[in-house]
């Protein structure tokens, strides 16, 4: 869990976003980054594999405080070099300690790498596959909503409404191999036919405890829906409109501990998708009716005893299990091969606050027969300031 930063009164690791809205002082300005270099290569088997070097992400962050209640928040994100996106831009309004407004680009909370993705803040050079996958992180839309805290119950709860998936624009936007994660707008020049509503409330009451459930309940949108009440034939044209879409009710439920050099981390997440049978028919994909995964990890601070020392020199081990064909309208053409799971082991070096070196091994698996397990091997530096 390598968390940079906790708050001391809600035990809530911080993360960049957090680091803006909860400033305090009179700097008005906040200015930092994080990011993180890689290094993949495929090991373990007769073929020669070329190891892949890649700047992963860059990210700028940047927040205003325009006085005591309002904030603004934003990151802007390079990945791999070429490609530039927004991946914040809200302002905070804090009205109590128990509601503030939000409105603008913010990131659904679901598990906990969609909050919490700098790079010092989980172990492993990757983040987790579940949250590439299911949820899919990092998860972006345009809306509105309240955030607040109830310290006395030890409680946060957020509650937003926003556009939904963009299903299908032309083409169907989701498949059976990675579920949603094509039909994230990402805030560019997203449409919207019905808002979607995202909630979570966590549990901060025991030190060193944060016990997470969130949910996510809506429809992906579509373009068909476009001028439909100008169509000639509109029966036609609504039943057409109508197979483009997908209804999503999707559930997670995340905990993260830490006890001396103790660290645990575990996530569960499930979505029923309906729909789906007339949706792959319209578009020709292979979208699951339902998708679910998990990931259990444990780590251990080898530099726990050694008092003259800050650092944190941090051994893992997580397992991931994860289905996108969890769920098939028609059982026989259920693919084994989204059945998916791996086993990562390694290390991280924290020299610093924000500074970190990382090192693993991954080996993944399917069910599908005859299919061959994969290793590779991962280094990476990760930074955040």
């Amino acid at each position: 869990m390598m968390a940079a930063q906790t708050d001391s009164v809600s035990n809530e690791p911080l993360n960049a976003v957090n680091k803006i809205v909860q400033a305090t002082g009179d700097n008005k300005l906040t200015i930092g980054a994080y990011g993180h270099v890689d290094f993949t290569k495929q090991v373990g088997d007769t073929a020669r594999h070329n190891a892949f070097l890649d700047v992963n992400r860059l990210v700028m962050f940047m927040g205003y405080k325009f006085n005591k209640r309002t904030h603004f928040a934003s990151e802007v994100e390079f990945e791999h070099v070429s490609e530039l996106y927004v991946e914040q831009a809200f302002i905070n309004y804090h009205i109590r300690q128990w509601i503030d407004f939000r409105a603008g680009l913010m990131v659904i909370p679901m598990g906990i790498i969609s909050e919490y993705h700098e790079p010092t803040t989980f172990n492993g050079v990757l983040r987790p596959q579940i949250d590439a996958n299911i949820v899919p992180t990092t998860w972006r839309e345009i809306g509105l909503g309240i955030t607040g805290k109830f310290d006395a119950i030890s409680l946060k709860y957020q509650l937003y409404a926003v556009n939904g998936f963009s299903g299908y624009d032309g083409g169907g936007k989701f498949s059976g191999s990675s579920g949603l994660r094509g039909g994230r707008q990402k805030g560019s020049k997203s449409y919207m036919t019905s808002p979607d509503f995202s909630a979570k409330l966590d549990y901060y009451g025991v030190p060193g405890l944060k016990i997470g459930v969130a949910g996510y309940f809506g429809e992906s949108e579509s373009k068909l829906y476009e001028g439909l009440w100008l169509e000639d034939s509109l029966d036609y044209a609504q039943k057409r409109a109508d197979s483009s879409v997908v209804g999503i009710m999707m559930m997670g439920f995340d905990l993260r501990y830490q006890w001396k050099g103790i660290e645990l981390r575990g996530q569960y997440i499930l979505a029923n998708l309906s729909n789906t049978e007339k949706y792959n028919r319209f578009t020709g994909k292979d979208l699951g009716s339902a998708m679910n995964g998990f990931y259990a990890e444990l780590g251990y601070n080898l530099l726990e005893t050694y008092k003259k020392t800050e650092d944190k020199l941090v051994i893992f081990a997580r397992y991931e299990s994860y289905d996108t064909h969890a769920g098939y309208y028609i059982d026989s053409l259920r693919n084994d091969a989204y059945n998916r799971s791996n086993i990562t082991i390694g290390l991280g070096y924290k020299m610093s606050q924000g500074s970190v070196i990382k090192a693993d091994y991954q080996t993944f698996s399917t069910a599908k027969d005859g299919d061959k397990p994969k290793n590779y091997i991962n280094l990476g530096i990760g930074i955040w300031f």
